[in-house]
Protein backbone atom coordinates (compact mmCIF):
# COMPACT_ATOMS: atom_id res chain seq x y z
CA UNK A 1 0.00 0.00 0.00
CA UNK A 2 1.20 3.50 -0.88
CA UNK A 3 2.34 6.30 1.89
CA UNK A 4 -0.89 8.50 3.10
CA UNK A 5 1.88 11.49 2.00
CA UNK A 6 1.44 9.89 -1.64
CA UNK A 7 -2.14 9.28 -1.50
CA UNK A 8 -3.27 12.64 -2.61
CA UNK A 9 -0.38 13.03 -5.04
CA UNK A 10 -1.66 10.33 -6.78
CA UNK A 11 -5.23 11.43 -6.69
CA UNK A 12 -4.35 14.91 -7.96
CA UNK A 13 -1.92 14.10 -10.73
CA UNK A 14 -0.91 16.71 -12.96
CA UNK A 15 -3.74 17.62 -15.04
CA UNK A 16 -0.94 18.81 -17.70
CA UNK A 17 0.74 15.24 -18.12
CA UNK A 18 -2.79 14.00 -17.70
CA UNK A 19 -3.62 15.98 -20.93
CA UNK A 20 -0.49 15.68 -23.18
CA UNK A 21 -1.14 11.26 -22.53
CA UNK A 22 -4.84 11.85 -23.89
CA UNK A 23 -3.25 14.14 -26.87
CA UNK A 24 -0.97 11.00 -27.81
CA UNK A 25 -4.14 8.76 -27.37
CA UNK A 26 -6.01 11.09 -29.69
CA UNK A 27 -2.82 11.77 -32.14
CA UNK A 28 -3.06 7.81 -33.03
CA UNK A 29 -7.42 7.96 -33.64
CA UNK A 30 -7.79 11.42 -35.53
CA UNK A 31 -4.09 11.63 -36.87
CA UNK A 32 -1.18 13.57 -35.61
CA UNK A 33 -2.43 17.03 -37.60
CA UNK A 34 -5.52 16.97 -36.58
CA UNK A 35 -4.70 17.28 -32.93
CA UNK A 36 -3.87 20.46 -31.45
CA UNK A 37 -2.36 20.23 -28.73
CA UNK A 38 -1.23 22.88 -26.56
CA UNK A 39 -1.29 21.31 -23.16
CA UNK A 40 2.50 20.43 -22.68
CA UNK A 41 5.30 23.47 -22.35
CA UNK A 42 7.61 20.94 -24.43
CA UNK A 43 9.70 22.99 -26.94
CA UNK A 44 9.22 22.76 -30.38
CA UNK A 45 12.33 24.84 -31.59
CA UNK A 46 15.63 22.45 -31.90
CA UNK A 47 18.40 23.14 -29.56
CA UNK A 48 21.37 25.01 -31.32
CA UNK A 49 23.69 23.21 -33.59
CA UNK A 50 26.50 24.35 -30.86
CA UNK A 51 24.73 21.46 -28.61
CA UNK A 52 24.59 18.87 -31.08
CA UNK A 53 28.59 19.76 -32.24
CA UNK A 54 29.32 19.49 -28.42
CA UNK A 55 28.13 15.95 -27.72
CA UNK A 56 29.85 14.89 -30.99
CA UNK A 57 33.24 16.27 -29.59
CA UNK A 58 33.03 15.34 -25.98
CA UNK A 59 31.84 11.95 -26.98
CA UNK A 60 34.75 11.78 -29.15
CA UNK A 61 37.58 13.26 -27.68
CA UNK A 62 37.16 13.29 -24.32
CA UNK A 63 38.45 11.00 -21.66
CA UNK A 64 35.71 8.47 -21.33
CA UNK A 65 36.35 8.65 -17.33
CA UNK A 66 35.35 12.43 -17.29
CA UNK A 67 32.34 12.25 -19.52
CA UNK A 68 31.18 9.64 -17.93
CA UNK A 69 32.64 9.00 -14.30
CA UNK A 70 32.11 10.96 -11.02
CA UNK A 71 32.79 14.31 -10.24
CA UNK A 72 32.20 16.70 -7.11
CA UNK A 73 28.24 16.78 -6.22
CA UNK A 74 27.86 20.57 -6.72
CA UNK A 75 29.35 19.40 -10.35
CA UNK A 76 31.97 20.18 -12.20
CA UNK A 77 34.48 23.35 -10.91
CA UNK A 78 34.79 24.33 -14.42
CA UNK A 79 31.32 24.27 -15.33
CA UNK A 80 30.33 26.11 -12.43
CA UNK A 81 32.77 28.79 -13.49
CA UNK A 82 31.28 29.40 -16.67
CA UNK A 83 27.98 29.81 -15.45
CA UNK A 84 29.21 32.06 -12.80
CA UNK A 85 31.24 34.03 -15.40
CA UNK A 86 28.37 34.26 -17.69
CA UNK A 87 26.03 35.60 -15.35
CA UNK A 88 28.86 38.23 -14.25
CA UNK A 89 29.09 39.04 -17.90
CA UNK A 90 25.29 39.79 -18.40
CA UNK A 91 24.25 41.17 -14.97
CA UNK A 92 26.72 42.76 -13.37
CA UNK A 93 26.82 39.82 -10.30
CA UNK A 94 30.35 39.10 -8.42
CA UNK A 95 29.77 35.39 -8.65
CA UNK A 96 31.92 32.48 -8.82
CA UNK A 97 32.11 28.68 -8.56
CA UNK A 98 31.50 28.41 -5.68
CA UNK A 99 28.57 30.14 -5.66
CA UNK A 100 26.91 27.42 -8.15
CA UNK A 101 25.36 24.06 -7.87
CA UNK A 102 24.55 22.36 -10.83
CA UNK A 103 21.67 20.08 -10.53
CA UNK A 104 19.19 18.34 -12.28
CA UNK A 105 17.17 20.67 -14.42
CA UNK A 106 14.94 23.52 -12.42
CA UNK A 107 12.10 20.79 -10.82
CA UNK A 108 16.01 19.25 -8.55
CA UNK A 109 17.29 22.95 -7.98
CA UNK A 110 13.69 23.63 -6.35
CA UNK A 111 13.49 20.57 -4.26
CA UNK A 112 17.24 20.73 -3.63
CA UNK A 113 16.60 24.73 -2.07
CA UNK A 114 13.41 23.78 -0.47
CA UNK A 115 15.07 20.60 1.47
CA UNK A 116 17.67 23.04 2.31
CA UNK A 117 15.76 25.60 3.73
CA UNK A 118 12.59 24.08 5.12
CA UNK A 119 11.67 22.82 8.51
CA UNK A 120 8.02 20.88 9.40
CA UNK A 121 5.40 23.59 9.79
CA UNK A 122 7.41 26.68 7.66
CA UNK A 123 5.48 28.31 5.41
CA UNK A 124 6.35 29.37 1.73
CA UNK A 125 4.39 31.76 -0.68
CA UNK A 126 3.72 31.33 -4.19
CA UNK A 127 1.72 34.10 -6.31
CA UNK A 128 -0.86 32.80 -8.13
CA UNK A 129 -1.02 31.31 -10.79
CA UNK A 130 1.28 29.61 -10.35
CA UNK A 131 3.66 25.96 -11.50
CA UNK A 132 1.25 23.15 -10.36
CA UNK A 133 4.53 21.76 -8.99
CA UNK A 134 5.55 24.36 -6.57
CA UNK A 135 2.37 23.11 -4.00
CA UNK A 136 4.10 19.38 -3.99
CA UNK A 137 7.64 20.53 -3.90
CA UNK A 138 6.73 22.47 -0.55
CA UNK A 139 4.79 19.61 1.14
CA UNK A 140 7.91 17.09 -0.14
CA UNK A 141 9.42 18.77 3.02
CA UNK A 142 6.62 19.32 5.31
CA UNK A 143 6.19 22.81 4.53
CA UNK A 144 2.90 25.19 4.17
CA UNK A 145 1.76 26.78 0.72
CA UNK A 146 0.33 30.07 1.82
CA UNK A 147 -1.32 31.87 -1.58
CA UNK A 148 -1.92 34.93 -2.69
CA UNK A 149 -4.76 35.01 -5.04
CA UNK A 150 -4.76 36.32 -8.73
CA UNK A 151 -4.92 39.71 -9.14
CA UNK A 152 -6.12 40.34 -13.28
CA UNK A 153 -7.75 43.26 -12.57
CA UNK A 154 -4.07 44.72 -12.59
CA UNK A 155 -2.31 42.50 -15.04
CA UNK A 156 -1.73 39.71 -12.35
CA UNK A 157 0.75 41.62 -10.60
CA UNK A 158 1.27 40.97 -6.90
CA UNK A 159 -1.45 41.87 -4.20
CA UNK A 160 0.94 43.46 -2.00
CA UNK A 161 -2.18 44.33 0.89
CA UNK A 162 -2.45 40.89 0.51
CA UNK A 163 0.95 39.69 0.36
CA UNK A 164 1.92 41.60 3.63
CA UNK A 165 -0.79 40.37 6.06
CA UNK A 166 -0.01 36.58 4.94
CA UNK A 167 3.85 36.60 5.50
CA UNK A 168 4.31 35.92 9.02
CA UNK A 169 7.02 34.79 11.99
CA UNK A 170 6.49 31.59 10.01
CA UNK A 171 6.91 32.51 6.37
CA UNK A 172 10.65 30.69 5.21
CA UNK A 173 10.16 31.79 1.73
CA UNK A 174 8.44 33.51 -1.27
CA UNK A 175 8.74 32.05 -5.16
CA UNK A 176 8.46 33.72 -7.88
CA UNK A 177 8.43 32.92 -11.49
CA UNK A 178 9.84 35.70 -14.11
CA UNK A 179 8.78 35.78 -16.83
CA UNK A 180 5.44 33.59 -15.29
CA UNK A 181 4.09 30.40 -16.45
CA UNK A 182 1.18 30.18 -16.74
CA UNK A 183 0.11 33.75 -17.55
CA UNK A 184 2.86 35.28 -19.55
CA UNK A 185 3.63 38.06 -17.61
CA UNK A 186 7.28 39.55 -16.89
CA UNK A 187 7.18 41.15 -13.45
CA UNK A 188 8.98 44.40 -14.30
CA UNK A 189 11.67 46.39 -11.93
CA UNK A 190 8.96 48.71 -9.68
CA UNK A 191 7.51 45.38 -8.89
CA UNK A 192 10.78 43.95 -7.92
CA UNK A 193 11.69 46.55 -6.04
CA UNK A 194 8.61 47.48 -3.83
CA UNK A 195 8.82 43.24 -3.21
CA UNK A 196 12.28 42.88 -2.19
CA UNK A 197 11.56 46.25 0.37
CA UNK A 198 8.34 44.45 1.68
CA UNK A 199 10.61 41.13 2.69
CA UNK A 200 13.20 43.26 3.91
CA UNK A 201 10.83 45.09 6.17
CA UNK A 202 9.07 41.87 7.20
CA UNK A 203 12.34 40.46 7.90
CA UNK A 204 13.22 43.15 10.36
CA UNK A 205 9.60 43.30 12.06
CA UNK A 206 10.03 39.14 12.99
CA UNK A 207 13.62 39.08 13.01
CA UNK A 208 13.67 36.06 10.92
CA UNK A 209 15.23 35.05 7.18
CA UNK A 210 12.37 34.77 4.44
CA UNK A 211 14.22 33.94 1.36
CA UNK A 212 13.07 34.51 -2.36
CA UNK A 213 13.06 31.45 -4.32
CA UNK A 214 13.89 32.81 -8.11
CA UNK A 215 12.62 30.25 -10.61
CA UNK A 216 13.84 31.30 -13.99
CA UNK A 217 13.29 28.69 -16.35
CA UNK A 218 12.13 30.51 -18.79
CA UNK A 219 14.09 33.57 -18.30
CA UNK A 220 15.85 34.15 -21.69
CA UNK A 221 12.04 34.10 -23.38
CA UNK A 222 11.24 37.50 -23.04
CA UNK A 223 9.51 39.84 -25.88
CA UNK A 224 10.00 42.80 -27.68
CA UNK A 225 12.59 44.25 -25.26
CA UNK A 226 10.97 43.23 -21.83
CA UNK A 227 13.67 43.16 -19.22
CA UNK A 228 14.11 40.77 -16.55
CA UNK A 229 15.18 41.82 -13.60
CA UNK A 230 18.32 39.84 -11.91
CA UNK A 231 16.77 39.25 -8.49
CA UNK A 232 20.02 38.88 -6.61
CA UNK A 233 20.46 42.57 -7.33
CA UNK A 234 17.65 43.59 -5.32
CA UNK A 235 17.73 41.10 -2.67
CA UNK A 236 20.41 39.53 -0.48
CA UNK A 237 18.29 36.46 0.57
CA UNK A 238 17.25 35.28 -3.10
CA UNK A 239 18.16 32.04 -4.17
CA UNK A 240 17.89 31.29 -7.66
CA UNK A 241 16.95 28.12 -9.73
CA UNK A 242 17.40 27.70 -13.58
CA UNK A 243 16.99 25.78 -16.14
CA UNK A 244 18.09 25.02 -19.67
CA UNK A 245 15.67 22.94 -20.73
CA UNK A 246 13.58 25.89 -22.66
CA UNK A 247 16.61 28.49 -23.08
CA UNK A 248 18.40 25.32 -25.06
CA UNK A 249 15.37 23.39 -25.79
CA UNK A 250 17.11 20.63 -23.67
CA UNK A 251 14.01 19.58 -21.41
CA UNK A 252 14.79 16.09 -21.63
CA UNK A 253 18.49 16.51 -20.71
CA UNK A 254 17.31 17.73 -17.29
CA UNK A 255 20.33 20.04 -16.28
CA UNK A 256 20.18 23.48 -14.88
CA UNK A 257 21.86 24.98 -11.69
CA UNK A 258 21.33 26.73 -8.44
CA UNK A 259 22.74 30.88 -7.15
CA UNK A 260 23.58 31.23 -3.92
CA UNK A 261 25.04 34.81 -3.55
CA UNK A 262 27.50 35.23 -0.92
CA UNK A 263 25.43 37.85 0.16
CA UNK A 264 22.69 35.81 1.37
CA UNK A 265 22.27 34.87 5.05
CA UNK A 266 24.83 31.76 6.16
CA UNK A 267 25.65 31.40 2.56
CA UNK A 268 28.38 29.06 2.84
CA UNK A 269 26.38 26.61 5.26
CA UNK A 270 23.66 27.06 2.91
CA UNK A 271 25.53 26.20 0.14
CA UNK A 272 27.45 22.83 1.82
CA UNK A 273 23.48 21.59 2.96
CA UNK A 274 22.15 22.03 -0.51
CA UNK A 275 25.24 19.88 -2.07
CA UNK A 276 24.20 17.66 0.24
CA UNK A 277 20.65 17.90 -0.41
CA UNK A 278 21.40 17.02 -3.61
CA UNK A 279 22.84 14.11 -2.88
CA UNK A 280 20.14 12.74 -0.63
CA UNK A 281 17.82 13.39 -3.04
CA UNK A 282 19.17 10.83 -5.04
CA UNK A 283 20.01 12.94 -8.18
CA UNK A 284 23.37 12.76 -6.39
CA UNK A 285 24.82 15.24 -9.40
CA UNK A 286 23.85 16.55 -12.15
CA UNK A 287 24.35 14.77 -15.39
CA UNK A 288 28.23 15.20 -16.50
CA UNK A 289 27.81 14.85 -20.42
CA UNK A 290 25.74 17.89 -19.63
CA UNK A 291 27.84 19.59 -17.35
CA UNK A 292 30.82 19.62 -20.34
CA UNK A 293 27.91 20.62 -22.88
CA UNK A 294 26.71 23.59 -20.90
CA UNK A 295 30.56 24.47 -20.37
CA UNK A 296 30.91 24.73 -24.07
CA UNK A 297 27.66 26.06 -24.64
CA UNK A 298 27.01 28.77 -22.15
CA UNK A 299 26.40 31.72 -24.82
CA UNK A 300 24.43 30.05 -26.98
CA UNK A 301 20.88 30.92 -27.52
CA UNK A 302 17.52 29.55 -28.90
CA UNK A 303 15.05 31.15 -31.27
CA UNK A 304 13.36 33.84 -29.18
CA UNK A 305 11.44 35.16 -32.34
CA UNK A 306 9.97 31.73 -33.01
CA UNK A 307 7.81 32.22 -29.94
CA UNK A 308 7.14 35.62 -30.03
CA UNK A 309 5.72 34.96 -33.44
CA UNK A 310 3.55 31.92 -32.05
CA UNK A 311 2.41 34.33 -29.15
CA UNK A 312 1.89 37.28 -31.45
CA UNK A 313 -0.29 34.97 -33.84
CA UNK A 314 -2.24 32.70 -30.88
CA UNK A 315 -3.23 36.40 -29.57
CA UNK A 316 -3.93 37.95 -32.66
CA UNK A 317 -6.43 35.63 -33.48
CA UNK A 318 -8.12 34.71 -30.79
CA UNK A 319 -8.88 38.28 -29.85
CA UNK A 320 -10.06 38.99 -32.53
CA UNK A 321 -12.52 35.84 -32.32
CA UNK A 322 -13.81 37.63 -29.14
CA UNK A 323 -11.88 35.93 -26.19
CA UNK A 324 -10.09 37.68 -23.70
CA UNK A 325 -6.27 37.42 -23.49
CA UNK A 326 -3.25 38.30 -21.45
CA UNK A 327 -0.56 39.81 -23.88
CA UNK A 328 2.51 37.27 -23.08
CA UNK A 329 5.29 39.10 -22.68
CA UNK A 330 7.75 36.14 -22.38
CA UNK A 331 7.79 32.10 -21.74
CA UNK A 332 5.80 30.30 -23.91
CA UNK A 333 2.04 30.62 -22.73
CA UNK A 334 -1.09 32.47 -23.64
CA UNK A 335 -3.29 32.81 -20.55
CA UNK A 336 -6.63 33.50 -21.87
CA UNK A 337 -9.71 33.69 -19.98
CA UNK A 338 -12.55 31.35 -20.39
CA UNK A 339 -15.90 32.26 -21.80
CA UNK A 340 -17.77 30.72 -19.29
CA UNK A 341 -17.07 30.36 -15.21
CA UNK A 342 -15.89 26.55 -15.25
CA UNK A 343 -12.99 26.86 -17.40
CA UNK A 344 -13.41 22.87 -16.86
CA UNK A 345 -16.59 22.79 -18.99
CA UNK A 346 -14.54 25.38 -21.76
CA UNK A 347 -11.72 23.06 -21.94
CA UNK A 348 -13.95 19.60 -22.37
CA UNK A 349 -15.55 21.97 -25.17
CA UNK A 350 -12.28 22.61 -26.96
CA UNK A 351 -11.83 18.71 -26.80
CA UNK A 352 -14.47 17.94 -28.87
CA UNK A 353 -12.90 20.37 -31.68
CA UNK A 354 -9.60 18.42 -30.76
CA UNK A 355 -8.13 21.33 -28.93
CA UNK A 356 -6.08 20.27 -25.78
CA UNK A 357 -5.58 23.11 -23.13
CA UNK A 358 -4.70 23.01 -19.69
CA UNK A 359 -7.45 24.55 -17.20
CA UNK A 360 -6.55 26.99 -15.30
CA UNK A 361 -7.62 25.80 -11.66
CA UNK A 362 -4.44 23.73 -12.29
CA UNK A 363 -2.31 26.47 -11.25
CA UNK A 364 -4.66 27.96 -8.86
CA UNK A 365 -6.21 30.50 -11.19
CA UNK A 366 -9.92 29.44 -12.08
CA UNK A 367 -11.23 30.84 -14.81
CA UNK A 368 -8.96 30.63 -17.44
CA UNK A 369 -7.17 28.62 -19.31
CA UNK A 370 -3.44 28.25 -20.75
CA UNK A 371 -2.52 27.92 -24.45
CA UNK A 372 1.19 26.42 -24.34
CA UNK A 373 2.28 27.97 -28.03
CA UNK A 374 6.03 26.34 -28.10
CA UNK A 375 4.59 24.34 -31.21
CA UNK A 376 5.00 24.04 -34.64
CA UNK A 377 4.24 27.95 -36.33
CA UNK A 378 1.82 25.50 -38.75
CA UNK A 379 0.21 23.76 -36.10
CA UNK A 380 -1.10 27.23 -34.98
CA UNK A 381 -2.26 28.02 -38.43
CA UNK A 382 -4.28 24.63 -38.88
CA UNK A 383 -5.67 25.40 -35.36
CA UNK A 384 -7.22 28.53 -36.28
CA UNK A 385 -10.30 27.27 -38.00
CA UNK A 386 -11.05 25.22 -35.25
CA UNK A 387 -10.95 27.90 -32.69
CA UNK A 388 -13.21 29.70 -34.89
CA UNK A 389 -15.70 26.64 -34.93
CA UNK A 390 -15.49 26.49 -31.06
CA UNK A 391 -15.80 30.27 -30.44
CA UNK A 392 -19.03 30.55 -32.15
CA UNK A 393 -20.99 28.84 -28.92
CA UNK A 394 -20.00 31.69 -26.91
CA UNK A 395 -19.74 34.56 -29.32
Amino acid sequence: MISKKMQPLVANNSVIRAMFEEGQKMAKEFGAENVFDFSLGNPNVPAPKEVNQAIIDIVTNVDPVKVHGYMSNAGFPETRKAVADNLNRRFGTGFNENNIIMTVGAGSALNVILKTMLDPGDEVICLAPYFVEYGNYIRNYDGELVVISANPEEGFMPKFGELEEKITSKTKALIINNPNNPTGVVYPEEVIVRLAELLDKKQKEFGTVIYLISDEPYRELAYRGAQVPYLTKYYANTIVGYSYSKSLSLPGERIGYIVIPEESDGAREFFDAAVIANRVSGSVNAPSLMQLVIERCIDAKCEVEYYERNGRKLYDELTAMGFECVEPEGAFYLWMKSPVSDEKEFTAKAKEYNILMVPGSSFAGPGYVRISYCVSYEQIERSIPKFKELAKNYF
